[in-house]
């Protein structure tokens, strides 16, 4: 996988596959104005350059059974080597956590946790986050309610 540069197609050609996946290649093609093969060349030249990075269905969170959502802020108690790697490995293999983010500021990480309910979380954070000897701090914030949840990017420049 080698960095490749985007033009405005390869862009408009990610936004609407990002819209929408299941897109074929005719129905693409036709979008952006290029002929099947050219457009089909420059799909696999993506993928292939893991600017695509893969396919996947949306699944309704709260129909799934998971109608929780807790951004964890936490800070480790040192930020070395050993620590940062034990905290991240864990991690990996939590399956409630959705996404984990790497920070600047106060905290070093923030999960994006996702649960059946109260008392899932706090199974979460007891038999897990809690058991870690690296973390110094656990800030929990419930989600209320989804604003807007962006599937598509911003259009750039150039």
């Amino acid at each position: 996988m080698g960095q490749i540069s985007l033009d405005s197609t390869d862009r408009r050609m990610l936004r609407l596959l990002q819209g929408n996946g299941r897109m074929t290649n005719q129905e693409l093609s036709e979008r952006i104005g290029l002929s099947p093969s050219p457009c089909l060349r420059r799909l696999r030249r993506l993928e292939e350059a893991g600017v695509i990075r893969g396919y996947a269905a949306k699944v309704d969170q709260k129909a799934y059974g998971l109608p929780v959502t807790v951004f964890v802020s936490v800070r480790l108690t040192r930020q070395n080597e050993e620590e940062i790697a034990a905290f991240e490995q864990a991690v990996a293999g939590w399956d409630e956590v959705s996404a984990c983010y790497l920070m600047t500021g106060t905290q070093d990480y923030l999960l994006h946790v996702v649960g059946e309910g109260i008392e899932d979380y706090e199974r979460f954070v007891k038999t897990r986050l809690t058991r870690l000897r690296c973390i110094a701090a656990i800030e929990s914030n419930f989600v209320m309610g989804v604003v807007k949840e962006g599937a598509v990017f911003p259009e750039v420049a150039g």
